[in-house]
């Protein structure tokens, strides 16, 4: 051992246990593999101040909102109030149903899938503050995405289902939850529709074209018949 090592081992063994830096908390090791969270039995206590507290019980307010008004805005949709508030029409109001279907469905999968990672991240001893406009926008996000890709299908682009089949309310809203609780998934699908219509950006071009020579590359070495021992 040379003598720098020497005296960070001297270094580290002088440390005091209350001196040493807090071991970080590896999010690998919860639920379901490890649903203690890294606690030791009885060891109920919150790791977080109350100012943190407080911030969490905040944005848990506002997503049970979320949660508890989606289901009566749903339900009032189907009762078909806003077409005696607005005096529709029944074919004006048709479209304004299944629209609005498909967002709040949207919305209610987004929800659902922030409440998921508040709590989560909260156990994980990770949550910060600057996560949260990613957890108060994205149900809205979800909301809009179901909004598209519900019209996408009624428009025939989008061959998932059968256009007509977007006149079944049931249908609607069950696709709209899924889009909102998997938006990265259907924004994957999107971003595959728009360079199917548009083509691909440049700088996605220019990114394949780059990896053309190496994957041909490794083609031609793979087709490559094999070299005989001693030759």
């Amino acid at each position: 051992m040379d003598e720098n090592s020497q005296n960070v081992s001297d270094a580290s063994s002088g440390l005091n246990a209350e001196d040493a830096p807090p071991a970080l908390p590896n999010p690998a090791a919860f639920a379901p593999a490890n649903p203690t969270d890294n606690r030791d039995p009885l060891d109920w206590a919150s790791k977080y101040p109350p100012e943190a507290r407080r911030e969490m019980w905040l944005e848990g307010t506002y997503l049970a909102v979320l949660l508890t008004a989606v289901p009566l805005l749903l339900l009032a949709l189907w009762l078909e109030v806003p077409k005696r508030w607005f005096g529709l029409t029944d074919e004006k109001y048709v479209p304004v149903l299944k629209y609005g279907l498909a967002w709040l469905g949207g919305l209610l999968g987004g929800t659902l899938f922030s409440l998921k990672w508040l709590y989560h991240s909260i156990a994980r001893q990770i949550w910060h503050v600057d996560r949260r406009l990613w957890r108060v926008f994205t149900p809205h996000i979800s909301g809009g995405l179901a909004f598209a890709v519900v019209a996408l299908v009624s428009s025939g682009i989008f061959r998932i289902f059968d256009r007509g089949a977007t006149s079944s309310r049931s249908l609607v809203v069950g696709v709209a939850f899924l889009v909102g609780y998997f938006s990265d998934s259907a924004i994957a699908k999107l971003t595959e529709i728009a360079e199917t219509i548009f083509g691909a950006s440049r700088s996605r071009e220019k990114h394949l074209d780059t990896k053309k020579p190496a994957v041909a590359k490794r083609k031609a070495a793979e087709a490559a018949p094999p070299k005989k021992a001693g030759a």
